[in-house]
């Protein structure tokens, strides 16, 4: 014998259920809540540190170019050198439009990274990335500006050998030093020049 199934109306469920079934609809069809004192979340700002040739370079320094940055440090032994070989096959896919960018390696290791060390590794790359470091304060601003982070993770005592958690944002500012777009570190080359390419020309 077949079970017939009626249908019910929602009266029928009691008023209780009529009104979560009304709010639940209600709730798809409006828009989310927002805040209307919740500030716009700043990136990057003025930052002071040193390039390889010892000089002291500036946010200023770079006003008028488009600034693809990235932090790290130069014992990483995977995510850093990955993503600098992309960044590297990135500027040489963007051919002479690469003359309006410029790349910034910050380091999160400034007691390991010295501005001669930086120098090597980020050439290694490409002359044109910039390794940047500086004092453990000046890297803690513009780490907190950038919204970046980095934290050794210590070994046995007085071992110099240590890993750094970091951070692994790309972030792209305009020439006037303000933030227009974030890439994940494993964005490949072709994914970074087309972004690149998209601004820059």
């Amino acid at each position: 014998m077949k079970r017939r199934h009626a249908l019910l109306s929602p009266w029928a469920y009691g008023p209780h259920i009529l009104f979560c079934i009304i709010f639940a609809a209600a709730l798809s069809i409006c828009p989310p809540l927002v805040r209307a004192d919740t500030a716009p979340v700043t990136v990057g700002g003025p930052f002071t540190l040193t390039a390889p040739d010892g000089t002291t370079v500036t946010d200023e320094t770079y006003r008028g170019k488009w600034l693809l940055v990235f932090f790290g440090y130069t014992s990483c032994p995977d995510i850093c050198p990955t993503t600098l070989s992309s960044i590297a096959a990135a500027i040489k896919e963007l051919g002479p439009d690469a003359a309006k960018l410029q790349p910034l390696f910050i380091t999160v290791d400034p007691e390991r990274d010295t501005p001669e060390v930086m120098g090597s590794f980020t050439a290694a790359f490409d002359p044109r990335i910039v390794g940047l470091t500086g004092s453990p304060q000046q890297i803690a601003a513009v780490s907190k500006a950038y919204g970046a982070y980095g934290v050794a993770r210590q070994g046995e005592a007085g071992d110099n050998d240590y890993l750094m958690d970091h951070g692994t944002y790309i972030y792209i500012m305009n020439p006037r030093g303000q933030f227009v777009e974030g890439l994940d570190s494993d964005t490949p080359s072709s994914g970074i020049a087309a972004a690149l390419d998209e601004l820059v020309r």
